[in-house]
Parts: structure tokens; C-alpha cells; sequence
């Protein structure tokens, strides 16, 4: 054997040598390695960075941060006109301040602001803020009823509503416009329903009503509810003078509801109460939609009066309180008193 011929077999012996044992180390890891966990686990426990990982996004920080734990929260629109000072969004979190077991509520609504004095006042309010921002769009003036603006910003918020569930969120949406004096929980029933709207008007059948109002509802986050909003979303350039309302009333004469498996509560004007049809028990009432009124200033003058009419007939505790309304009278609620 030549010199080199003895030197490249050293060299080959010599390399087998040390790559053997790493080979056979390589088997050990790979038949020892839990099924299932990728390396990007490994290295994100060392601290590292990696592109593997998906970050959540604003918006699910923000809802992450806002809900319970059963992943459900208070969903409420904000524009300039609404924060203004002594304007709805005082008066909300007046209501939500005064209210019975209402005040924990504060810290599970997401106040969606849709301009930026709405976003700058939130922030400086220490509330929870989101800002959606819609091109081409300005709802910084107060967005009047049946307006272009009014409908753009309705059927925004529907889609937006709906990114929310297909998010795996549930949530009560309200309208500024609504003053909560107990915890609606305490009446929103659990027996496998889908969404539960509020009514204009209620004729005493929970599970039929033409006349309900998308101005305060609560939506199970589900396959089902994400379907419908999706629907209610795609029908908004075929709907040409009607408002998402007048739209999702349309769907439910259409059959959309049955079609989709929805089991829909309609809620009772006695507890879910409104300008349209006042409830005449003091004790039940849990919030009061200044529906069947137009107008930002007529809404806060008539808000304002049932808020403080019920807090005087409130305030010697629910179990002594009168169960009819103390007479309230404004600009769009004459009496309340009196069944509209």
C-alpha cells in the first residue's frame, strides 16, 4: 500500500469513527421525540424567534383583553357625536355606574370607535378601545336615521360584528342610544339559543316577532350565527333603501332563520325595554332603547329622565321598589304611564 493509499485510509477510518456514533444519535432523537410537537416549540421555549408562530392580531388582542371567561362581552359603536361632552357615552356609563350589578360590565365592553376624536376620547376614558377604520367613510357627525352615512355605518358594523363571531366570540351589541339599570345576564336565556333580539313591540310569543330591533341583541359565536351575518352582509348592495334592520326582518319572513337551524328568542318589552313600548314594571326593567325617536338631544333629554325616574323609585332596594314607572315625560316618551 502507497503512502497516500495508507493516509486515505486513516482519514476514511477516521471519519466512519465519528460519524457513526452521530448517525446512531440521530435515530435515538428521532424515535424519542414526542409525536406531534413541532421544532418551533423547542425553540420558542429557548426564547427564540420564529416565524412559525402566528401573532394575534389588534383586533383579537383586543377582544382577547376585553371578554369573560366564557369568551363573551358588550360590543358597543362609538363616533365623534356620541363622545361629546355629556353626550351617549356619558350617559351610557352613567347608566352602567348606577345600575344594579352593572358596573363590573365596564371592564367587558369593547367600544368600537369608528373616527378618531371617538378613539382619542376612549382612550382618554381608560376604556376598552378599538378603532375600525373604513375607507373613503367620515362618521365623525352625528349619523342621522335612513342617511347614507346612517346605512354605511350599519352595514359596517355587520360585517364587522361578524368577523368578531367567526372569531369564536359571543356578545351583546348594543346601541349608544340604550341605558342598562341591571345586568342583562340575569335574563338572557341559556337553552341552546342562537341569537336573542329585542322588540320594538312584543305580543307575548317569545319565538315569532316581526318587530324586533337590532339596536340591542345577544348572538351565541357559532357556525350558524357566522353563516347568517355573513348572508345579512352579502344582501347589502341588493337592499337599496332599506336599512340592515329592514334587511335581516326581510330574511327572517324569507325563511333565512329556519333554513340556517337558528333558534331565535325574541326578548319581552317587560325587561327589554324601549320608547316604542315602555315597560310598566319598575322592578323588571333592565335596560330602555330610545327607540321610536329621532334625534340625538330628544334621545339624552328622555334617557336621562327614565334613568333618574328610576333611580327614585329605586332607591329604597328592588324588594321595596313600586312596580309602576313614576310619571316620565320628555320629548319622544309622554308617559310612562301610558302603553304606546
Amino acid at each position: 500500500m502507497t503512502a497516500t493509499g495508507f493516509s486515505g485510509a486513516i482519514s476514511y477510518r477516521a471519519t466512519a469513527f465519528i460519524v457513526a456514533p452521530l448517525l446512531v444519535l440521530v435515530v435515538i432523537y428521532g424515535c424519542l421525540w414526542p409525536p406531534g410537537v413541532p421544532t418551533a416549540f423547542f425553540r420558542l421555549q429557548n426564547g427564540a424567534k420564529t416565524t412559525e408562530i402566528t401573532p394575534k392580531d389588534e383586533l383579537e388582542a383586543a377582544l382577547e383583553g376585553v371578554s369573560m371567561e366564557n369568551r363573551t362581552l358588550v360590543i358597543a359603536i362609538l363616533n365623534k357625536a356620541y363622545v361629546e361632552q355629556n353626550a351617549m357615552l356619558d350617559l351610557f356609563l352613567h347608566s352602567l355606574g348606577e345600575g344594579e350589578d352593572t358596573e363590573f360590565l365596564i371592564d367587558h365592553v369593547l367600544f368600537v370607535a369608528v373616527d378618531q376624536r371617538a378613539f382619542n376620547r376612549c382612550r382618554t376614558l381608560e376604556l376598552h378601545c378599538y378603532k375600525l377604520v373604513t375607507d373613503g367613510v367620515d362618521f365623525s357627525k352625528e349619523v342621522f336615521y335612513m342617511s347614507d352615512a346612517f346605512n354605511n355605518m350599519m352595514w359596517r358594523r355587520t360585517l364587522f360584528l361578524g368577523d368578531v363571531l367567526r372569531r369564536g366570540y359571543s356578545f351583546i351589541f348594543t346601541d349608544m342610544d340604550v341605558t342598562w339599570l341591571r345586568n342583562p345576564f340575569s335574563q338572557l336565556y341559556r337553552d341552546g339559543e342562537d341569537l336573542q333580539m329585542s322588540s320594538d313591540l312584543y305580543y307575548g310569543n317569545p319565538f315569532d316577532n316581526s318587530n324586533f330591533n337590532t339596536g340591542f341583541y345577544f348572538v351565541t359565536a357559532n357556525n350558524k350565527t357566522a353563516a347568517l351575518f355573513d348572508e345579512w352582509y352579502a344582501r347589502r348592495n341588493n337592499s337599496k333603501g332599506m336599512k340592515d334592520q329592514d334587511v335581516l326582518q326581510k330574511m327572517k319572513k324569507e325563511g333565512a332563520f329556519t333554513r340556517l337551524g337558528l333558534k331565535v328568542r325574541y326578548l319581552e318589552t317587560t325587561y327589554f325595554s324601549g320608547f316604542c313600548q315602555m315597560s310598566q314594571d319598575c322592578r323588571k326593567v333592565i335596560s330602555v332603547h330610545a327607540n321610536c325617536c329621532v334625534s340625538m338631544k330628544a334621545k339624552l333629554i328622555d334617557l336621562r329622565s327614565v334613568l333618574e325616574a328610576w333611580k327614585v323609585s329605586n332607591s329604597n332596594g328592588t324588594s321595596n321598589a313600586t312596580t309602576a314607572w313614576p310619571p316620565v315625560k320628555g320629548i319622544c316618551l309622554h308617559d310612562t304611564a301610558t302603553k304606546h
